[in-house]
């Protein structure tokens, strides 16, 4: 089979999933069993509409009382169908992959989607989600180890786990202490037990040396989108409250899928590209 036709059935692969990532993020968050795409006011989605691109394309993005799906929707389903092509393009010369492991490879795209999209809608990272998540991380690393074997992959899950867990911890005792002298009840922390989990099965996946880069990546981002965020609040003429919490989650998968895909490349720029 020719690459620009694997490329092609990834691409609507990646569609078809994100359809499923989409209908997941509406009733997972809501702590009801997964359902048939509604429209936001409960209504059935019509077969052309239950995904967001068809939906968009065909115009049953609507409702019958004339609430419209958001942009979420085709948003999602499109970035996994790239990031399954990217994915692709990446390993298509890398003589470890074999299709297993390029499976597992999806899979974990498909799973990353789905937490960014519930934390940043919700600022949940559920255990609904986690859970599954290590258990096929584990099942990949005894089974294939592309990322790393069995050793390395618990290393890295016990090394994630204890330094966000300290981080976590350390945020709480901040903002006690911090409230105490303002004499104002913080109840926000930087870093929620969902990253702690994220991250843990950042480094079961990865091992635990590609996460030491991947938590300086992913603090390096998180400054970046603090500094983006405040940037377009005051061009928008909005003040930032302080505490406001940020989705996290979204950073670590960045960097994740970031030393899952170019490890090498990453430690050779890190190296001085020695």
């Amino acid at each position: 089979m020719s690459p620009v036709l694997i490329c092609v059935l990834l691409f609507v692969l990646g569609i078809l999933i994100g359809g499923v990532v989409n209908a997941l993020s509406d009733d997972l968050p809501k702590r009801r069993a997964p359902r048939l795409p509604h429209y936001p006011d409960g209504t059935p989605r019509p077969l052309a509409a239950w995904w967001g691109v068809t939906a968009l394309l065909t115009r049953t993005d609507r409702s019958p009382s004339g609430m419209r799906l958001k942009p979420r929707y085709w948003l999602t389903e499109l970035s996994l169908a790239l990031l399954f092509v990217t994915t692709y393009l990446v390993v298509i010369d890398d003589p470890r992959m074999t299709l297993p492991q390029f499976i597992f490879m999806l899979v974990y795209m498909a799973l990353f989607m789905l937490i960014t999209v519930i934390d940043l809608e919700h600022r949940l990272i559920l255990f609904v989600v986690i859970i599954p998540s290590g258990i096929i991380a584990l099942i990949d690393a005894i089974l294939l180890g592309y990322g790393a074997d069995l050793g390395n992959a618990l290393l890295g899950a016990v090394l994630g786990f204890v330094i966000f867990f300290l981080l976590y911890v350390g945020g709480f005792i901040f903002t006690a202490v911090l409230g105490n002298l303002r004499g104002q009840k913080i109840d926000e922390v930087a870093f929620g037990y969902g990253d702690v989990m994220l991250i843990t099965i950042s480094g079961l996946i990865l091992g635990w040396q590609a996460l030491i880069v991947t938590m300086f990546i992913t603090v390096i981002l998180g400054a970046l989108g603090a500094i983006i965020y405040l940037i377009v609040r005051r061009l928008a003429g909005r003040h930032y409250n302080l505490f406001t919490p940020l989705p996290y989650g979204q950073y670590i998968i960045i960097a994740t899928i970031m030393m899952l895909l170019f490890a090498t490349e990453i430690s050779s720029f890190l190296r001085g590209g020695a």
